[in-house]
C-alpha cells in the first residue's frame, strides 16, 4: 500500500523592516538554510515577502517560527545561528510555546555584554524552580546547562545582594585515575576536578574581577568534604557532578543548608563513576526526597542538550549501544 501524499501548503508572509528582515535570513541566507535543512520545507524571499512551500505541518511550523522571531529582534534580542536550532526545538515539541518568554528571560549578563537566557522549555522551568525554591535538583545529560545556568543565577543574586557568598563544590571521585598519584600538595591534587567550575565563572566575569570575588571569599569553590561541619547561611549553593557523591555525602551536604540560602544539586545519572557497590547519593535523594514539598526535581533529556547538535547523536548512540548489551547480558542469563 503506498503512503498517501503529503498535501502541499503555501504560506507567504510579509515584513515591514528590511534591517530586521536581513538579520532574520542571515548572512547569505543562512539561517533560511537552516530552517529548510531542519523542517524541510522550501523558503524564498522576494521583496520584504517570503514564501514557504511544503507539507502542511512544516509550512505551519516555519510560519509560527519566523513570526516569533522576528518578534524577538525587533525587541533588541540578537539572534545566532544556535538560536534557530533551539527554536525550531522548542516549536516542534510544544506548539503553545512562546518563544519570547524563553529568549527575553534574561538570567545574567556577563562582563562581555553576552545576555545568558534559557534556550529551551526545561532551561525556563529549571530557571522558575530555582527562583521560586530553595532546593532543586537538575539532572539530565552533559550539556542541558544545569551548572551553567545555576551558576548565572547564583553570580545575579550575588549582585543583588540577595546572597553574601557563592559556594560551588564538586566531589573529588577518582574516574580511572589515582589522586595519590597525581603530583602536588592536596590543593593541587583536586584542583583538576574544580577546574570546570572556574571556566564556567571565568566565562560570565571577566579574570581580573572573578579573582577579586574569590579572594574576598564571595566566590568559594571547593571539594565536597570541605563542606563538612559547616553551617552555609546567605549563600548560593551548587553542587556539580552530584551522581558522584555518596549516600552519606548527599545528607551531609543537604544539612549544611542555612538560613536564607539557597541549593542546586545537578548531575547525571547515567555518568556515575563511584565504585561497584556504592550507591549515588544523587539517586537515592530521587527517592526519599521527591516527595518533600518544597524540594524540586527538574529532569532533562538529550532533546534539551544545547551545545554541537551532535552531542544529541552522541548520546543517542551511546544509549542505543547500552539497551544492545543489556539484552544480550540478559540473553545470556
Amino acid at each position: 500500500m503506498k503512503k498517501p501524499r503529503e498535501v502541499e501548503s503555501v504560506i507567504k508572509i510579509s515584513f515591514d523592516d528590511n534591517y530586521f528582515i536581513q538579520n532574520l535570513l542571515g548572512e547569505n541566507d543562512k539561517h533560511l538554510k537552516i530552517i529548510e535543512d531542519s523542517v524541510g520545507v522550501d523558503i524564498h524571499l522576494k521583496g520584504n515577502t517570503v514564501t514557504i512551500r511544503g507539507d502542511e505541518p512544516g509550512v505551519a511550523l516555519t510560519n509560527k517560527l519566523l513570526n516569533q522571531l522576528y518578534s524577538l529582534l525587533k525587541k533588541g534580542y540578537p539572534l545566532y545561528s544556535s538560536d534557530f536550532d533551539n527554536a525550531i526545538r522548542i516549536l516542534s515539541h510544544s506548539n503553545s510555546a512562546n518563544l519570547q518568554d524563553i529568549f527575553l528571560d534574561t538570567v545574567f549578563i556577563s562582563t562581555a555584554k553576552r545576555v545568558i537566557t534559557p534556550k529551551n522549555l526545561s532551561q525556563k522551568r529549571y530557571i522558575e524552580s530555582i527562583r521560586k525554591n530553595d532546593i532543586v535538583f537538575g539532572i539530565g545529560p552533559a550539556g542541558t546547562g544545569k551548572t551553567y545556568l545555576a551558576m548565572a543565577l547564583a553570580i545575579n543574586c550575588l549582585n543583588r545582594k540577595e546572597v553574601e557568598r557563592i559556594i560551588l563544590t564538586r566531589p573529588a571521585v577518582e574516574a580511572g585515575e589515582k589522586l595519590g598519584f597525581l603530583p602536588g600538595d592536596l590543593y593541587e591534587k583536586v584542583n583538576p576536578y574544580l577546574r570546570p567550575l572556574y571556566d564556567a565563572i571565568y566565562d560570565m566575569v571577566d579574570l581580573e574581577k572573578a579573582s577579586s570575588l574569590v579572594d574576598r571569599g564571595q566566590i568559594e569553590i571547593a571539594p565536597l568534604a570541605f563542606m563538612r561541619g559547616r553551617t552555609l547561611n546567605r549563600a548560593f549553593v551548587i553542587l556539580d557532578e552530584a551522581q558522584n557523591t555518596t549516600s552519606e555525602q548527599m545528607k551531609m551536604f543537604l544539612t549544611r543548608l542555612g538560613q536564607h540560602s539557597k541549593a542546586v544539586i545537578t548531575g547525571d545519572i547515567t555518568q556515575i563513576d563511584l565504585p561497584a557497590g556504592k550507591v549515588s547519593g544523587l539517586v537515592e535523594a530521587g527517592d526519599i526526597l521527591g516527595g518533600v514539598d518544597k524540594i524540586i526535581f527538574k529532569y532533562f533529556s538529550k532533546k534539551d542538550v544545547v551545545r554541537h547538535p551532535l552531542v544529541q547523536d552522541i548520546i543517542k548512540a551511546y544509549e542505543e549501544m547500552e539497551k544492545k548489551d543489556k539484552k544480550r547480558y540478559e540473553g545470556n542469563l
